[in-house]
């Protein structure tokens, strides 16, 4: 999306329609025990832990596994939309474990609380940096690991594609240090754990020298878009693009290595964006026609936007607008038609949406739980304002996925479970017999997670 499409929706004499939905409505902030209220970013979960707990030694959080009232649950910012943090047992904060520990050489040993946004700075000031960043950088590193977080680069892997080595805290208060070549199985199914093997403490991550990026972002025809979007992830470092649906548009987003004077980047005007969508849905969504052709209008000619700065800076994006998502990933070879297909759904029978639809490309990899485990694999995800009912993404999105041969973002919103998964990981009963070793009593497993593995 970018500044520069904002800007030409407010330049355009756009007056956002008032008549918005209502907020959704809270759930209590205690329960009947008098626990307080846990929500999740999107609000769209929520819990009563009965305790809540913030350890700041190794030693507190293995206490904490083999003694506190389970669920015992890790949560980090909330990000997730599936139900993995939700408990009436025991929350776990790892805040108060964050920083980076030390460096064996190129290698930065970080402690998996430390939030995405904080990590940036601190490797940049040693000239280094994480070979990628999701679109948001406020999740915990543990946290960002345990669902398969991603950024967007065909030979760039998920988050934890540079995790050689991690210790792990199991319910048993165990401490196991594992990397390739110790406790190699242990590894490889704690890189993408859910959460649900206990608690990582800390992880060793290689990284990359800092270089500057320079950032673009160009609207055009949905189309072309589509026509082109192979090319641009052979040629770019980084590339995406957005769909939006009801304009017949498409943003799209490169970074690329340079070492050309910095250019900061401007101000993000995607919330400004994203009201204007909105405002075009409330005013003609009755007429999808009238509806693209006054986007058209609004937003045709919108000029580039262009950054240079590092990496850090540029690869990640502010959401201050709550949203729900669902997000699969693909086989890459069928990924553009699923999206094509998907385009052409919400715009026959759900005028509601305006949400654009993000399309990523990410290199495989070997974790066992991890989506793009063996194959390339190229990301659709679908989003519904935080007001709206989302109740399509599971009725029509997720059969199209699912068609596609999808495997489900870990915390995205998805119906996947149990044998279906075991359909689509070749690992999963691997990392189930892993599960029911580290944890044989279940003490990391809400509902959730027993329903997702079958339990």
């Amino acid at each position: 999306m970018g500044a520069g499409l904002g800007a030409a929706a407010v330049g355009g004499g756009y007056a956002v329609a008032t008549h918005d939905k209502p907020e959704p409505p809270s759930p209590p902030t205690t329960d009947a025990k008098g626990h307080l209220l846990w929500r999740n970013w999107s609000g769209v979960q929520h819990a009563y832990p009965a305790a809540r707990v913030a350890p700041k030694t190794e030693a507190e959080v293995a206490s904490v596994l083999k003694t506190a009232l389970a669920p015992i649950r890790p949560v980090g910012a909330g990000h997730s939309f599936t139900a993995l943090a939700p408990t009436d047992g025991t929350l776990v904060s790892l805040d108060a474990l964050s920083g980076i520990i030390a460096w064996e050489g190129d290698e930065a040993i970080v402690a998996a609380g430390t939030r995405l946004g904080a990590l940036g700075p601190a490797l940049a000031a040693k000239g280094r940096a994480m070979a990628n960043l999701p679109d948001i950088n406020k999740q915990a590193l543990a946290g960002a690991l345990a669902t398969g977080t991603h950024g967007t680069g065909r030979a760039i892997k998920a988050l934890h594609g540079d995790v050689t080595a991690l210790r792990l805290v199991t319910p048993k208060g165990e401490t196991i240090d594992c990397g390739e070549h110790r406790n190699a199985d242990v590894f490889q199914a704690a890189k993408v754990s859910l959460g649900s093997l206990g608690v990582i403490t800390q992880v060793r991550l290689k990284t990359t020298a800092n270089r500057r990026l320079e950032r673009n972002v160009w609207l055009e025809p949905f189309e072309d878009a589509l026509a082109k979007a192979e090319d641009r992830w052979a040629r770019h470092r980084n590339f995406e693009f957005y769909a939006v649906p009801f304009t017949g548009l498409a943003a799209n987003i490169s970074h690329d290595e340079t070492d050309a004077p910095a250019i900061p980047r401007g101000p993000d005007q995607d919330t400004v964006f994203l009201d204007a969508l909105k405002g075009l849905r409330n005013l003609l969504g009755f007429s999808a026609p009238l509806r693209k052709a006054a986007a058209r209008a609004l937003l045709g000619g919108t000029k580039p936007e262009r950054a240079i700065d590092e990496g850090w800076k540029l690869l990640s994006t502010e959401r201050p607008v709550r949203f729900n998502e669902m997000e699969f990933h693909l086989p890459a070879s069928v990924q553009l038609k699923a999206l094509a297909e998907i385009v052409a759904t919400i715009e026959k029978a759900r005028p509601d949406v305006f949400f654009p639809i993000e399309c990523r490309r990410i290199a495989p990899d070997d974790a066992w739980l991890s989506p793009f485990q063996g194959e390339p694999r190229g990301s659709i995800a679908v989003h519904a304002h935080y007001k709206d009912e989302f109740a399509f993404l599971y009725t029509l999105i997720e059969p199209i996925f699912r068609r596609y041969g999808g495997r489900p973002h870990w915390g995205k919103l998805h119906s996947v479970s149990g044998d279906q998964l075991a359909g689509l990981y070749p690992r999963w009963n691997d990392f189930l017999k892993v599960r029911a070793k580290l944890d044989p009593d279940g003490r990391m497993l809400n509902p959730y997670l027993k329903g997702l593995f079958g339990v």
